[in-house]
């Protein structure tokens, strides 16, 4: 099986588009699975109408981005809200992107500690809808404001924490490419999604916006791949790209490039 044939499409990759727009051009270009993000739920009308969107396009939504931010006010009820509007898309998977420092804090033990207690609080939300909770490590970089996790290693500890079944990590290649203990971390960690991007440079003032299509950049993505695949992950691959260039061009010449990048970049196709 070519990585290709288990894309999806992160919709933050073609920002421009709406939730059917994007649905709509994974059809046309053969991609059969799209992750949404809930400023896109909200602008289609809710998750109802999203949900109905996507599947009129004959796609299937692979996960929601994102809950998380336990540092900030009002996360537990925000997280709620969020596992509720994964439940209605008819998604098991919740990406949680964790939190920063708190506002004028300088406590990072004491913001994990929110992340840990806040994933706790939400548990049982998430199990009795249906929904498993990934956590994903985020670059060091970002460890200020937006996620005091910030290792793959870190992610599964936190994880080991809590069921299996119902709390996992994100492998996301941008943040994790890096690490020298990735491919021991990959080995033991409770997979719940793959995420594909690449490392370009240079990179923009403040990073957030530098992620390259895969083959772009410097990130072993077959390294990453052969590592999640040993691990036993068979799930979508998803391209998530955060990047003012990518977004600017058209969208179904994005969708070409990703498959082709995956394809490409990915390495030898894995045996279903």
């Amino acid at each position: 099986m070519r990585p290709s044939e288990r894309l999806s499409l992160n919709q933050i990759t073609t920002n421009r588009w709406s939730v059917a727009e994007a649905a709509e051009g994974c059809a046309r270009a053969g991609i059969g699975a799209i992750g949404l993000w809930r400023d896109k739920v909200a602008e289609a009308g809710g998750a109802e109408a999203a949900a109905r969107a996507v599947r009129r396009a004959g796609v299937t939504i692979s996960s929601l981005c994102r809950g998380g931010f336990f540092t900030a006010p009002g996360a537990l009820e925000d997280n709620r809200r969020a596992i509720a509007e994964a439940a209605a898309l008819g998604t098991d998977l919740l990406v949680l992107v964790c939190g920063g420092l708190p506002e004028g804090s300088r406590d990072l033990p004491g913001a994990r500690a929110m992340v840990r207690d806040g994933i706790a609080a939400v548990l049982d939300d998430a199990a009795a809808a249906g929904v498993r909770l990934g956590i994903e490590p985020l670059h060091p970089m970002f460890c200020a404001d937006r996620s005091v996790i910030a290792t793959l290693g870190e992610a599964n500890r936190l994880a080991e924490r809590f069921p299996p079944e119902r709390v996992g990590v994100v492998v996301d290649a941008y943040h994790v490419w890096w690490d020298p203990c990735v491919e021991e971390e990959i080995a033991r960690a409770r997979v719940f999604a793959f995420h594909v991007d690449d490392w370009v440079l240079p990179l923009p003032a403040g990073a957030l916006l530098g992620r390259g299509l895969p083959g772009e950049g410097c990130a072993d993505l077959a390294r990453l791949h052969r590592a999640v695949s040993a691990a036993g992950y068979t799930g979508p691959i998803e391209v998530e790209v955060l990047n003012q260039r990518v977004w600017d061009l058209a969208g179904d010449e994005v969708l070409a490039r990703l498959r082709a990048g995956v394809d490409g970049d990915l390495g030898e196709p894995v045996r279903a």
